[in-house]
């Protein structure tokens, strides 16, 4: 197993309000830069409608990355709010499965606000354990959960399950009931315990193992002794039976410490959380299986060397009313200065340290109905991830994949929503070198007082190694046109006269930014059955032939045979 490198750090949860990323506020023609937006502007005394029709010309260096991030960049979340609805005991759908495998290879971080509130329990099927339901189902549902788990321990490796139709619906019922009482928790700050079975870390570490996730999972850091110091008592009993299962897990302490007072009217001060984090550090050693286990999270003083810091980060729901409000600029570069802050911060007292961005979701509170599992979503999180990557953030775990509310990237008819398709494209064509961007264009000049927002963002990556269909040395450029008239790309420098293969994302059916449906090159991206993906066929543009960007769209750009000095290593 990899060697430990526990964190420490007083950032870890300063920014848990909303999450986004730093983008270059200015069109550069003379230089390269990370990333590249561009905003037609107004000159000569000319038109609006003129600079519609400008030729944007765009390059990128290939000589060497600007940044080199985790192969597992795009990664995953689950809150433990899923084993209260009762959604955990689903994690064996073959559909479900095969979704998440689609991902990997990915982390898979189990936690959130509620990790702060499990309590490990060594035993296996107690309905009593179990979340609430409708009286008059709940016995024969929970006798028919009993039944699924006995099959599924009859499995050797990879244990799957095909759940019937009226068991889902029940289900989905039980879940309808228990996210208001979720609801009402998160909009009170004030939570219950949540019991973790045996049982239920067996259907966890299943689901991450057979979807070639890595799993990491939160530890109750507010399980207190009169003293204050943490009790480890529970944590000790889940790493012995973890290790007994050889269960390779990553571990992290705690969530959002700079809330426990507002939570349980308790503080825990950075000193405390060094000691408890390194008590932590000890009860791994003594558990010889987990010696050399990966420690993520918030600790208290400086960062360590090699060490990671976890930041959380949520949007939130009063700046989106309606589906255009994700296409805001103003949405979308929110957060700069504390971003910058971050980076500001481990730059200098570690230089070298990973950063990642854990709980990135659309909107706080579960999401908002309509609007954070449509298309136009999808704008927010696919720049998220570009700007996360130009500033150096190693990893982005989404929250969440699959669970209550409406920032999921699976809804509860195991159907993938937009973001998942922009995700699962992303992963197949995105790898984790980062190239710089060059935009020549037309350049308003700044007015006082008066931030110039870009409405065309650029990025570049070298092509992931793990797509076969695409040898070393190819580049991924991934743009995001959020103007509302066709933006013409023309490759200029080393991209000159190459030839593109096109994946143009765009919302299918009627409902514009509100679909709940992507097309890829006019092609609805649909599941023909539990265990295989639509082809993600690109559109084969001819070398020298201008990229037209639909108003409003994302599209990634394969370039090809490049062997860009860059990506060949």
């Amino acid at each position: 197993m990899p060697k430990c490198s526990p964190c420490a750090s007083p950032w870890s949860s300063l920014w848990l309000t909303s999450f986004v990323i730093l983008v270059v506020q200015s069109v550069i023609s003379s230089s390269y830069s990370s990333s590249s937006t561009y905003q037609t502007t107004a000159a000569g005394g000319k038109r609006p409608g003129f600079l519609g029709r400008t030729l944007v010309l765009l390059d990128v260096n290939t000589r060497s990355p600007i940044r080199v991030l985790n192969d597992n960049f795009l990664s995953l979340q689950l809150d433990p709010a899923i084993i209260r609805d009762g959604w955990l005991d689903f994690l064996s759908s073959k559909r479900l499965v095969t979704l998440a495998r689609g991902l990997s290879p990915a982390f898979l971080r189990f936690g959130g606000k509620r990790t702060d509130f499990l309590q490990f329990n060594n035993q296996k099927n107690l309905a009593k354990f179990r979340g609430p339901g409708p009286d008059y189902y709940l016995k024969n549902y929970e006798d028919d959960i009993v039944r699924s788990d006995i099959a599924l321990d009859k499995q050797k490796g990879c244990k799957l399950a095909h759940h019937p139709d009226i068991m889902l619906e029940l289900q989905r019922e039980k879940a309808a009931t228990t996210q208001l009482v979720l609801l009402k928790e998160q909009l009170s700050n004030i939570y219950s315990n949540i019991t973790i079975t045996a049982r239920s870390l067996d259907k966890l570490y299943n689901f991450a193992d057979c979807a070639g996730l890595h799993l990491i999972l939160g530890l109750n850091a507010l399980h207190r002794n009169p003293d204050n110091s943490w009790n480890t008592s529970s944590t000790l009993s889940l790493l012995k039976y973890g290790a007994g299962k050889k269960y390779n897990i990553s571990w992290e302490l705690g969530n959002e410490p700079n809330a426990y007072r507002t939570m349980v009217g308790r503080a825990v001060n950075s000193t405390q959380l060094a000691q408890d984090h390194a008590k932590l550090r000890t009860l791994l050693q003594s558990v010889r299986y987990y010696n050399r286990a990966h420690l993520y999270g918030p600790n208290a003083g400086r960062p360590r060397k090699n060490a990671v810091l976890l930041l959380d980060g949520y949007f939130m729901d009063g700046r989106v009313k309606k589906a255009e409000d994700f296409l805001k600029t103003r949405l979308l570069d929110t957060l700069t200065e504390q971003m910058a802050k971050v980076t500001k911060v481990v730059n200098t007292h570690t230089p070298g340290k990973k950063v990642w961005l854990g709980g990135l979701g659309p909107a706080w509170a579960g999401g908002i109905n309509n609007l954070s599992e449509t298309y136009a979503a999808s704008f927010l999180w696919m720049n998220s991830l570009g700007v996360a990557a130009v500033q150096g953030i190693d990893v982005v775990l989404r929250h969440s994949f699959f669970d209550y509310g409406y920032t999921h990237l699976v809804d509860q008819h195991f159907n993938p929503l937009p973001d998942y398709w922009f995700s699962l494209v992303f992963k197949r064509l995105v790898g984790p070198r980062v190239l710089a961007v060059r935009v020549a264009g037309l350049q308003r000049k700044p007015q006082p007082g008066r931030v110039i927002r870009d409405k065309l963002r650029i990025y570049a990556h070298c092509t992931s190694y793990y797509n076969p269909n695409y040898m070393r040395g190819s580049i991924t450029i991934y743009i995001i046109n959020l103007h509302r008239s066709r933006k013409k790309i023309k490759l200029a420098g080393t991209l000159r006269n190459r030839t593109v293969h096109q994946y143009l994302l765009q919302p299918h059916g009627e409902g514009g930014l509100r679909a709940r449906h992507v097309q890829l090159n006019g092609e609805k991206l649909f599941m023909g059955n539990d265990e295989t993906f639509p082809e993600l066929k690109p559109k084969i543009l001819r070398a020298g032939r201008t990229i037209a960007m639909p108003p409003m769209t994302i599209g990634f750009y394969v370039i090809k045979n490049i062997n860009a000095y860059a990506c060949r290593r």
